[in-house]
């Protein structure tokens, strides 16, 4: 059965044995970060926390404990999405894009259903009075002083919101959206939302604001682990993230109608913040944001969000993350998105094997990918066709191997790379956009890209000279020593192997 809320994803993680909650009192201004922080970095990606008793910025004891680093593990993502290998929910969408049509009525009415699958589980509403609505705030009752959000570094322009669900809709076809942006809190019922210009949510607020009509925005926290994983994938505008949870989840996300305004809210978050922005009101400051990138994203000008009521549970759990230099939580989001949506990076270039974001290229900054090399140039060929795939359009670094390769061990995909390129020959540059954050960009989200041609180079490709083989022992000679290991005594504490490429 899939987890509905925050509090079944916790239970489930302390009988993984990856809990820990904190009694000790901790502060929400950067003492909770900072302990987070060391978690993250430990290895595996340490424990989940939960801290039960934290101070507000003015001393007082908060009412609500803080949940951090619950997506922080392979084994947590995992538990997340239902899986035991992110890899099978790739698999799932692969066998839906590569199914053939059979012969015959029947063949072909039962292949209707697995046809279906990504659309069978639409969010449903809920009747009645949900979890997220048993406290009802409006107007000035709405205190956001109240809620554990947390300092983050000691940089940071004020306590930030980091992850949330916030809820748009595209005001011409009426496409929900939901995307996971920082949001700064302002003050007791204001905030600043930053969405960079790449987002969806960002486009719904130009359209409304050029139309000069007020825009509802629903921030939910907490949830089903499959909804707010969903809020950070990078779908199509026209896919509902809602809908792609519930295909995740095998089973529907139960929404509910927000208070004050039309939009639908996840009936099982913990805390929802309902609001609008005023096209008529001026940007306001937000930031500097220590960021995933590890440096401080600089100040700048975004709408301001009013709120208009407040609902929660009864005893809200706040969530958090943490970001900032890798490796951070947000690689372990980040990696389920890679697995996830391979499938569909290979439909439109088939040609991949596989691709990798290592934590410390943050993503967009340095992607490895592995092709099964056909013809010449096509190296050059698969990374123009990235670059034109959605976000992937921000990479900074492309990698481009042989199929042989592991992509997933960054030693290995350099090893092979640095080894098959002349650097006049093989390194292409190009301009294009680039992630609002890249800080040494020559413009604002404009600037180069690099590719670089690390595959097996053909005689077509300029290369007349002899390619030399990869060293390798015999397997007769592997197949001996295997066997006599156990008598030898000696005990290796890392992993041992030749290299695959």
């Amino acid at each position: 059965m899939p987890l509905d809320n925050l509090r079944e994803f916790l239970r489930e993680i302390d009988r993984l044995g990856e809990l820990v909650r904190v009694t000790h009192p901790v502060r929400a201004r950067l003492e909770v970060a900072e302990i987070a922080d060391r978690c993250m970095k430990s290895p595996g990606g340490g424990p989940a926390l939960v801290f039960e008793h934290v101070l507000l910025d003015d001393g007082r004891r908060s009412p609500h404990p803080v949940a951090i680093n619950l997506y922080g593990s392979m084994r947590r993502m995992c538990l997340a999405l239902g899986v035991d290998d992110l890899d099978a929910v790739g698999g799932r969408i692969s066998e839906m894009l590569n199914l053939k049509v059979p012969e015959g009525l029947l063949g072909k009415l039962a292949l209707l259903p697995r046809l279906a699958e990504m659309g069978k589980f639409p969010p449903r509403v809920k009747g009645g009075r949900p979890p997220c609505q048993e406290v009802i705030l409006r107007g000035d009752a709405v205190n956001l002083d109240e809620i554990p959000f947390l300092t983050t570094w000691p940089g940071d322009g004020g306590r930030y919101i980091t992850l949330p669900m916030v809820i748009t809709t595209d005001p011409s076809r009426g496409i929900r959206n939901v995307g996971m942006y920082r949001i700064q809190v302002l003050g007791r019922d204001t905030l600043a939302m930053h969405w960079q210009r790449h987002k969806v949510g960002a486009a719904h607020w130009r359209e409304m604001a050029a139309r000069g009509e007020r825009m509802p925005v629903v921030v939910a926290l907490g949830g089903d682990p499959a909804s707010i994983y969903s809020a950070t994938a990078p779908l199509p505008p026209t896919i509902d993230e809602f809908l792609f949870a519930g295909f995740l989840r095998r089973e529907p996300v139960e929404l509910t109608r927000a208070v004050t305004c039309a939009l639908e809210v996840p009936a099982q978050a913990e805390l929802v913040l309902e609001g609008y922005i005023d096209p008529s009101e001026p940007l306001v400051l937000e930031g500097p944001f220590g960021d995933h990138t590890g440096f401080y994203s600089l100040a700048d000008y975004y709408p301001k969000v009013h709120l208009t009521a407040l609902t929660a549970r009864r005893d809200p759990i706040y969530p958090a993350t943490l970001v900032g230099r890798p490796p951070m939580e947000d690689y372990y989001l980040g990696h389920a998105t890679e697995r996830i949506f391979l499938p569909l990076l290979k439909l439109t270039v088939p040609e991949i094997v596989d691709y990798h974001m290592p934590a410390a290229g943050i993503f967009h900054n340095l992607v490895f990918v592995s092709i099964d090399k056909q013809f010449p140039g096509q190296a050059y060929k698969v990374m123009n066709a990235l670059w034109g795939q959605g976000l992937m359009s921000l990479a900074k670094v492309l990698v481009i191997v042989d199929k042989q390769v592991n992509v997933r061990d960054p030693d290995e995909a350099w090893w092979a790379a640095l080894n098959n390129i002349d650097p006049e020959r093989d390194v292409r540059f190009t301009m294009g956009p680039v992630d609002v954050l890249d800080h040494a960009s020559r413009g604002f989200t404009y600037g180069s890209k690099m590719g670089i041609d690390g595959t097996r180079k053909w005689k077509e490709e300029g290369f007349t000279r002899e390619w030399p083989d990869v060293i390798t022992m015999d397997p007769e000679t592997r197949r001996r020593v295997d066997e006599m290991w156990p008598a030898l005594g000696i005990t290796l504490t890392g992993a041992s192997g030749a290299h695959r490429s």
